[in-house]
């Protein structure tokens, strides 16, 4: 079911998630304002420069379900790719993820390196029209991938925050949609180890338990 909505700003979203976060009202030297330049900056230098890259995260998301909240961009993108884009100065980097400035915006990268990676960017990738411009988005079932393939690290990690939020967006995401899952469990499981293969198994069964009794109860809901 295709959300049907005026394009979404990016650069406003980001913004009023900084502006509205309770951690960021103590003040500091980002201007939120200038939030929305430099998202359209940014995906004006991505196309201008022919940058291979893809749209992840929260803001895709928005794209799919209603109501996410987010204060940086995610994109997947090769480091090769990165150099074509100076402006974007990289504050760490690790084997498969990078974090970057690009004048106040912050941007989470997912680096072509990783097998995933590479292949949710070119083969779960759709355009998406926003207010900035028309961008290379994630489709729902390239979401979904990045999410199941996180959360096993996430468990490790004790991201008990980051673990809500990505089993919440699996779950809208299996509900509104109804993606084919044996089909995406078949394209993650060489990505993961058989132990993490078989946590997301129990995760997607937790859900789907969820998914169930949320239906019942509407059915019920309807009977009444």
């Amino acid at each position: 079911m295709a959300l049907e909505r005026t394009p979404i700003h990016i650069g406003q979203i980001i913004r009023n998630a900084i502006r509205f976060d309770p951690q960021n009202w103590r003040g500091g030297a980002m201007n939120a304002d200038a939030l929305p330049q430099a998202v359209a900056a940014l995906f004006s230098l991505l196309r201008q420069r022919q940058i291979d890259y893809l749209l992840v995260g929260g803001i895709a998301m928005l794209q799919y379900v209603a109501g996410r909240n987010t204060e940086d961009i995610d994109l997947i993108v090769a480091v090769a790719d990165l150099k074509k884009l100076p402006e974007l100065q990289i504050q760490s980097q690790e084997l498969y993820f990078a974090r970057g400035q690009f004048e106040d915006l912050r941007i989470d990268l997912l680096l072509t390196d990783n097998p995933l990676f590479e292949k949710v960017q070119h083969g779960y990738a759709t355009s998406q029209q926003f207010v900035e411009s028309e961008v290379r988005c994630a489709t729902v079932e390239g979401l979904l991938l990045l999410k199941l393939y996180a959360l096993p690290s996430l468990y490790r990690q004790g991201d008990f925050a980051r673990v809500g939020l990505y089993e919440n967006d699996i779950a809208t995401l299996l509900h509104y949609y109804q993606p084919h899952l044996p089909a995406l469990l078949h394209e993650l499981k060489p990505h993961l180890s058989d132990t993490d293969f078989a946590e997301v198994g129990n995760i997607i069964a937790e859900i789907r338990q969820r998914l169930d009794r949320f239906q019942q109860s509407q059915e019920n809901g309807e009977e009444e």
